[in-house]
């Protein structure tokens, strides 16, 4: 019992240091002073890549020509990629420019965004490229907040990142814990030990100097986590913004949201499998904490996943100590457990979700159970075009039901 409970030990050192990871995240996520903001005098062009978004398209053109800012130092620019509703037409109606896309042949947000980005440095009125999903209201201070880190020499900007719908059903309750958790936590503390805070594919801002130093040619199934790779081997770091935020629309069925975690789960692991033995490499060889950080954020297994292997340390470990094991591996077992504990309460917090949100936690192992098993079906699954999340605002024709 001795030697199996030492070699169980061992196994449990990458969980024991994942759960380390994340802890010191936690300990680390106080919030930091934004920068003071100067007077308004950039200009930015707000993208929004839409693929079949009649519906929503107009509420989020609105929200985003209502922010704080001049209207005449920004424009709202729509790329209806590949759609095959009145995504464009309601869009133009609702104020933005709207470009076009239609190849088949290359569907993907990537694409769009690339589109759009091209189109912004050729115009050359813009000093900041900003993307916003197509279901998605932000705070007014967005722009502002985005200013004011671009004065102060900042080339490539992340926004909060939550959930718009958070009491629409226990599941979005856990969705906002669950974004808190792997947005505000990792970011805040990210950004007050000066490393990148990574990119979250809604609520980017970009410095046309970047874009075109940089230019975006991510096309993978997380073309934010790619495009930040970049960026960080290119050395630049990205700043969060953490007093402006957007909020996308999360669905509320399981079988609406399986789609959109798969295609996730597939490219954070195909991203994984890439890039992260390349930048321990790197951050080895030249001391880079901005790439070890980005390393470790890769190689680290999803929240879930962690907790399941906690819980399966600690019925083996239980079962070893009854049998005269030292319990090395139920203290491992307990070590994680009250670190994913710690992560948990503070995403929580952060949530703003309340006591229902707390109740929602009670939840949350058929929540896990579910994304272990939809991350097992990815393992066999390789979606490459761009699919439209279905939104609780249906499309015309679309059940809201589902």
């Amino acid at each position: 019992m001795v030697l199996a409970d030492a070699l169980l030990g061992l196994l449990a050192g990458p969980l024991l240091l994942a759960c380390g990871y994340l802890f010191a995240l936690t300990l680390l996520s106080r919030k930091a002073v934004p920068p003071a903001s100067p007077p308004p005098r950039l200009r930015f062009d707000i993208v929004v890549p839409a693929h079949d978004e009649e519906a929503g398209i107009a509420a989020t053109i609105r929200s985003l020509r209502e922010v704080d800012y001049p209207l005449p130092l920004f424009r709202v620019l729509v790329v209806a990629d590949n759609c095959s509703d009145a995504t464009a037409r309601r869009a133009e109606e609702a104020g933005a420019t709207v470009l076009v896309r239609d190849a088949p042949g290359l569907r993907g947000k990537g694409y769009a965004l690339e589109v759009a980005f091209a189109r912004s440095l050729s115009d050359g009125a813009a000093d900041a490229a900003v993307v916003v999903d197509a279901d998605t209201v932000v705070s007014p201070n967005l722009l502002e907040a985005f200013a004011a880190r671009l004065e102060r020499g900042a080339r490539a900007i992340q926004a909060r990142y939550g959930v718009r719908n958070p009491q629409a059903s226990w599941r979005t309750r856990l969705m906002a814990v669950a974004l808190a958790a792997f947005h505000d936590v990792r970011s805040r503390a990210r950004e007050r030990l000066g490393l990148s805070c990574g990119l979250r594919g809604n609520g980017m801002c970009f410095s046309s100097e970047l874009l075109r130093a940089i230019p975006h040619a991510a096309h993978s199934l997380v073309e934010d986590v790619e495009y930040g790779i970049a960026l960080a081997e290119s050395g630049v770091r990205v700043q969060y913004a953490d007093e402006a935020h957007v909020l996308g629309e999360m669905v509320t069925s399981a079988r609406r949201a399986a789609s959109q975690r798969r295609r996730w789960e597939i490219g954070r692991r195909e991203m994984s499998r890439t890039h992260a033995p390349r930048l321990l490499r790197q951050a080895l060889q030249n001391g880079d904490r901005v790439r070890a950080d980005l390393a470790l954020d890769l190689l680290v297994p999803p929240f879930s996943q962690l907790v399941a292997a906690a819980g399966a340390g600690l019925l083996v470990g239980a079962g070893l100590r009854s049998l005269g094991a030292p319990g090395l591996t139920l203290g491992i077992a307990v070590a994680c457990w009250l670190m994913l504990a710690a992560c948990v309460a503070r995403a929580w917090a952060l949530s703003g979700t309340g006591a229902s949100g707390l109740l929602a936690l009670c939840g949350a192992p058929g929540y896990a159970l579910w994304k272990i098993a939809v991350v097992l079906r990815a393992r066999w699954e390789r979606p490459r075009d761009w699919v439209r999340t279905a939104r609780e605002t249906p499309r015309a024709g679309e059940s809201a039901r589902g």
